[in-house]
């Protein structure tokens, strides 16, 4: 049974950092490629960025990009966002998820998603 499980999120002030962690069980991310994406209320899910699986290579949203790293630890098969410079736009639920080898911005193209973890930027 694969499973993804965030963590990390809270409340923060506008220009400070968090750390979100998706830890997987059930498979393993030298194998998979992972997303993370945000929903804020009333507004669709959207990509943020991805890490692939062979080599680590990481795209990102053009809301992400300079602020925001993806990075993961493979033997602890987790990954990690580390958001800087946070801005009350960025709140949103934030969701990972992983498909077999290459990033997708697209939700539909991924097989497992995580339960989500709230993240709440006061201006």
């Amino acid at each position: 049974q694969v499973q993804l499980v965030e963590s990390g999120g809270g409340l923060v002030q506008a220009g400070n950092s968090l750390r979100l962690s998706c830890a997987a069980s059930g498979i393993t991310y030298s194998s998979y490629g992972v997303g993370w994406f945000r929903q804020a209320p009333g507004k669709e899910r959207e990509f943020v960025g991805g890490i692939g699986w062979r080599y680590g290579a990481t795209s990102y949203a053009d809301s992400a990009k300079g602020r925001f790293t993806i990075s993961r630890d493979i033997p602890k098969n987790t990954v990690y966002l580390q958001m800087n410079s946070l801005k009350p736009e960025d709140t949103a639920v934030y969701v990972c998820a992983a498909r077999r080898m290459g990033v997708r911005i697209t939700a539909k193209e991924y097989d497992y998603w995580g339960q989500g973890t709230q993240v709440t930027v006061s201006s």
